[in-house]
């Protein structure tokens, strides 16, 4: 019988199947028109949720977990953490 620990990434790439952004209580939202596209958020997100497309930086609600993080380091104050409406 095989028994699956918690918690484990069981095989590559399954970790795309576990949106984590469920428990999320402030979201951040990008306002453009402050944006520098130094990509400081991009660098410090520790989920990998923000990308860049079509020459903006979006990011992944399904897996941020609303640490804000990005917020913080970006130097425009082009992020703000905003209270998450459920």
């Amino acid at each position: 019988m095989k028994v699956n620990i918690a918690a484990c990434i069981t095989e590559p790439g399954s970790s795309e199947r576990n949106k984590t952004g469920g428990w999320r209580v402030f979201k951040p939202v990008v306002h453009q028109e402050r944006c520098i596209d130094c990509g400081s958020c991009w660098i410090f997100c520790p989920e990998a949720c923000i990308s860049r497309k079509e020459g903006r930086y979006e990011v992944d609600l399904d897996f941020c977990k609303g640490c804000g993080i990005c917020a913080n380091e970006c130097p425009t104050e082009a992020i703000e953490m905003v209270l998450e409406e459920k």
